[in-house]
């Protein structure tokens, strides 16, 4: 085996001696440890001292990754068809992620413990009020994402970083509908089986939307430093899937949660 990528007989990329995954592992530890005392009111501050570790872990990882994006070397195409296929698999695991929730919700609906779904006494929301201006949103979110990305196969940067702030913008007035329509929702998350698997399913979409929408802060951030090409642009890639994935779980949350369900 080479000691240099320059000198590597084989098209693989074979990963330097890294720290982060075993600091990330810690982190993690000390978040999950923190949260457990948190919950049982030992205060806040390990549990947040985790969440600090761990947001830096993470961006001095991927900076890494970034940066072996860009050396020219590592990330051949050999390679960069092993990076799809991984986040391919990742989302599909989401799928599972996701399909647990349903499937509590349904078995809920489907079988109340009164007899009646919604319970009595719950006020549901309006589908047809934020709900369905939400969902406009968000499916508008992935058309301005298409033309970012037909933009960067036309190698047009200024649609790309139109489109992608576009993008952005319309994820960030999702989360604050969503956060104005859970301040003012008539439930809480403890008050029965409806207000909890609508605030699992929904809330851990909302997680994903910021964590996607950060995804994209990214990319607009390398877009503007010329990173991508219209035949080299893996991360990219993988923003956009993440972000349709979101689109289509969103669509499934609106309908069988918010309509039907309601």
């Amino acid at each position: 085996m080479a000691d240099t990528h320059t000198d590597q007989n084989h098209p693989y990329h074979m990963v330097e001696p890294s720290p982060w995954p075993v600091l990330g592992a810690a982190s993690a530890l000390v978040l999950a440890v923190g949260a457990i005392l948190f919950m049982h009111d030992s205060g806040p501050w390990v549990m947040l001292a985790g969440v600090a570790a761990l947001f830096y872990v993470l961006f001095r990882w991927w900076a890494d990754v970034v940066h072996e994006a860009e050396d020219g070397v590592s990330h051949n195409p050999i390679v960069r068809i092993g990076l799809r296929y991984g986040m391919a698999l990742f989302i599909s695991s989401e799928v599972m992620f996701f399909f647990g929730f349903f499937w509590a919700f349904f078995n809920a609906s489907l079988f109340p413990a009164g007899g009646v779904w919604p319970p009595e006494g719950v006020q549901v929301l309006n589908p047809f009020d934020l709900p369905l201006l939400n969902t406009l949103i968000l499916l508008s979110s992935g058309v301005s994402l298409t033309w970012a990305h037909h933009a960067l196969i036309e190698d047009n940067r200024r649609d790309l970083v139109r489109g992608l702030a576009v993008t952005i913008a319309l994820g960030l007035t999702f989360t604050a509908i969503q956060a104005y329509e859970y301040a003012h929702a008539a439930f809480g998350f403890s008050e029965g089986i409806y207000p909890t698997t609508f605030y699992m399913a929904t809330g851990f979409h909302g997680f994903h939307v910021i964590v996607g929408s950060i995804f994209l802060m990214v990319c607009l951030g390398r877009a503007r430093k010329g990173h991508f090409t219209p035949d080299h642009h893996v991360g990219f890639e993988a923003a956009a899937w993440y972000w349709h994935f979101v689109d289509v779980v969103w669509l499934f949350l609106f309908f069988s949660i918010y309509w039907w369900g309601s």
